[in-house]
């Protein structure tokens, strides 16, 4: 079955969880206002699409396709992009809600991350080498067997990481994070 291909259209206040978005492919979209909260994405694809203050809280991403696409000031609340098409897989994150996301084994190099709650998300056996969390909350969040090379972590907070199970060469921390490294030796800094 051939889906139908919508490029450089402007999608704003729509409300999805009381009406399915059409399955295709969609390149250089804007969503703007939207709700997708608990609505079925599954198998669409999304090409350099842009969202802004959208809501995508808890909606079945099976295998849908986020290629270069931009989230700001969006809410994806438990979204399991582990679920999602690994090809060409590249999301950019600003001032979103993540909390409860899984990423589980999902490349994830390169992407960054910026003043967003990312409160017990499910980082495992990602690789994030070369990803900015900037000014981001951690609380929570999962990191194991991960590779954080060359990761920066410099301007966020309330992360644990194990150095021991996870890949840290090169990983970039500011002495006020350090805590963070060092949660499950049980030693107290003081600065």
């Amino acid at each position: 079955m051939d889906y139908p291909f919508i490029a450089e259209k402007n999608f704003d206040k729509e409300d999805y969880s009381l009406k399915k978005l059409q399955r295709g492919d969609y390149e250089a979209c804007m969503f703007t206002n939207c709700n997708f909260s608990n609505s079925d994405l599954s198998k669409i694809q999304f090409i350099e699409c842009e969202f802004y203050d959208c809501n995508l809280s808890t909606a079945n991403i099976h295998q849908t396709g986020f290629q270069n696409v931009l989230f700001k000031d969006c809410k994806l609340l438990g979204l399991q992009f582990s679920k999602c098409s690994d090809f060409g897989f590249a999301l950019t994150f600003d001032n979103c809600q993540l909390n409860h996301a899984s990423f589980y084994q999902k490349n994830l190099s390169n992407t960054t991350f910026t003043a967003s709650k990312i409160q017990e998300v499910d980082f495992s056996q990602c690789d994030l080498n070369a990803a900015l969390f900037n000014d981001c909350d951690l609380l929570h969040a999962v990191f194991d067997q991960t590779n954080l090379r060359t990761a920066d972590f410099r301007t966020s907070h309330n992360f644990t990481i194990d150095p021991e199970s996870n890949q840290l060469k090169g990983a970039k921390f500011s002495l006020a994070s350090i805590e963070g490294l060092l949660t499950k030796y049980g030693v107290i800094i003081e600065s």
